[in-house]
């Protein structure tokens, strides 16, 4: 069965993630992690209508906030991204023709740029702080939020200007726990594809994307007569 082609216009947001088949650990080592952001910092070079406004890197993981500026430009950033990834890693690992780096095609939903997109920003800055990798979320060097402090110029990725204000308190936001509802709200925008934003912008959203809600699981109910 052919794949369903991804809409992803020019001037919207997506979060972007993807994971290492089988859940396999992709960053075994800091090497690792710098040769992913080496290949993001060359792919972002080559495609310079594409703006990078946060991601962090997790063991088996990673998580992207990208705003590309034309149509078309996600999924050709994200298949140069990726290919180049994969090549390099199943030759430093000496895993060639042994099998797929990735579980798949790559996760993605878009998001407003309003309250919404901070939300969304902190959860992915805060990834590592939530799955008790670093004291705090700017200690976890292979994210936006940690690069600047304990990388150097070279190894960073560099970053585009938000579509909104940052907030003054933001680290010490970053650093407080979401609520639940706040992040289960986005762990099922990852899970379906599903916009996030408000009731309004969803639907039309979702009219532009050509998006629908996944059909409920299971065999319908049987009409009583």
């Amino acid at each position: 069965m052919p794949r369903t082609a991804r809409i992803a216009p020019g001037g919207v947001v997506f979060h972007v993630l993807n994971r290492g088949a089988l859940r396999q650990t992709l960053f075994r080592s800091h090497k690792d992690y710098l040769a992913f952001m080496a290949a993001l910092r060359e792919t972002l070079a080559a495609m310079p209508t594409m703006r990078l406004l946060a991601f962090c890197l997790m063991p088996n993981h990673w998580h992207l906030v990208l705003w590309p500026a034309a149509d078309g430009n996600l999924a050709r950033f994200m298949m140069r991204l990726t290919i180049t990834h994969v090549r390099r890693w199943v030759e430093y690992h000496h895993r060639v023709g042994g099998g797929h780096v990735y579980q798949g095609r790559y996760k993605s939903f878009a998001a407003q740029d309003d309250d919404h997109l901070a939300n969304l920003m902190r959860y992915v800055e805060r990834n590592a702080l939530r799955a008790k990798l670093a004291r705090r979320a700017e200690l976890w060097r292979y994210s936006s939020l940690g690069q600047d402090r304990q990388l150097t110029a070279d190894e960073r990725v560099p970053l585009a200007a938000w579509p909104i204000p940052r907030r003054r308190d933001w680290l010490e936001w970053v650093n407080q726990p979401q609520t639940a509802a706040e992040s289960a709200a986005i762990q099922r925008c990852i899970t379906q594809g599903r916009p996030y934003g408000s009731e309004r912008w969803i639907r039309q959203t979702m009219a532009t994307l050509g998006w629908r809600d996944p059909l409920p699981r299971g065999r319908p109910r049987k009409r009583r007569k």
